[in-house]
């Protein structure tokens, strides 16, 4: 299933999106909340519409982040092998952690917008995934299990402000610097994570490419870590690193600029489109 949140007639809702158009879960699964948070740990019963006729069409809706409340985002630095090389640093022996806030990620086809504080924006191709069902001390064979969905996640950073100090949080979390969507894929359509491409495109041109089997701490090695050190939640999400190809290392540096259009995709899962805008 492809999940996602979105507006129409002026009211926030979330659902299926099928190739004939959107089918509402809010008002068909009994106690769903007025969240996607409220059913991503009992995904069986949204599965029991899929196929159903559709509430809304394609066009009828606007999509959101695919969960605009998170308890949790969750980011990863340092997390691919070639992404490491070409910053020239050892590899990490534990995940490098760091939060983003809700208010820095826009939905698929919003605006990214550069800060008037800077101009080096750059783009981070990523797969995200989100917890269902949540818990502590996940052991690694189990995680796959608590997964509710991937999607793709564009971690725009301010190279800049994010060298300030040894933290990475003054970069990563500028409002409406990164973008998230467009919707969920549940675990059953991705198939073998490791095989897949990402791909980031800046104008149509290809920056960043790479099968996932370059992450160094894959999804489960990240769940059992996070868990082991705070309880996730259902709705949580994870963003698990980017791979070579970004702006910072190229020379010259190449940075997002009002007017670029960005993409992310990652096949099985769908294409993140953003445009980008000056701050005003």
């Amino acid at each position: 299933m492809k999940l996602v949140s979105y507006l129409a007639d002026g009211t926030s809702s979330y659902g299926i999106w099928q190739d004939d158009g959107v089918v509402d879960l809010k008002q068909r699964i009994g106690g769903a909340g007025e969240s996607i948070r409220s059913i991503l740990d009992r995904l069986d019963e949204a599965k029991a519409h899929e196929g159903a006729a559709p509430d809304y069409s394609h066009d009828a809706v606007k999509l959101l982040v695919p969960v605009p409340d998170p308890g949790k985002i969750l980011c990863v630095g340092l997390n691919y092998k070639t992404h490491i090389a070409e910053t020239g640093r050892d590899a990490p022996t534990h995940p490098i952690l760091f939060p983003r806030y809700p208010s820095s990620l826009v939905a698929s086809g919003e605006d990214l917008v550069r800060p008037k504080v800077s101009t080096d924006f750059d783009y981070e191709g990523e797969l995200a995934f989100v917890i269902g069902r949540g818990g502590r001390h996940i052991a690694a064979a189990d995680a796959l299990a608590h997964v509710a969905g991937f999607a793709c996640l564009n971690d725009g950073s301010i190279r800049d402000w994010q060298r300030h100090t040894s933290q990475f949080l003054p970069g990563k979390t500028f409002w409406h610097s990164g973008s998230f969507g467009p919707w969920l894929v549940t675990p059953d359509e991705t198939g073998d994570l490791a095989s897949l491409t990402l791909t980031t495109r800046l104008n149509g041109e290809v920056m960043q490419q790479a099968t996932l089997d370059d992450l160094l701490f894959g999804v489960p090695e990240l769940i059992a870590y996070i868990s082991t050190i705070l309880p996730l939640e259902s709705g949580d999400v994870v963003a698990t690193g980017t791979t070579g190809g970004v702006g910072l290392f190229r020379k010259p540096p190449v940075w997002m600029t009002p007017g670029d259009k960005i993409e992310i995709e990652i096949e099985r899962i769908g294409t993140l489109v953003n445009g980008i805008t000056d701050e005003q």
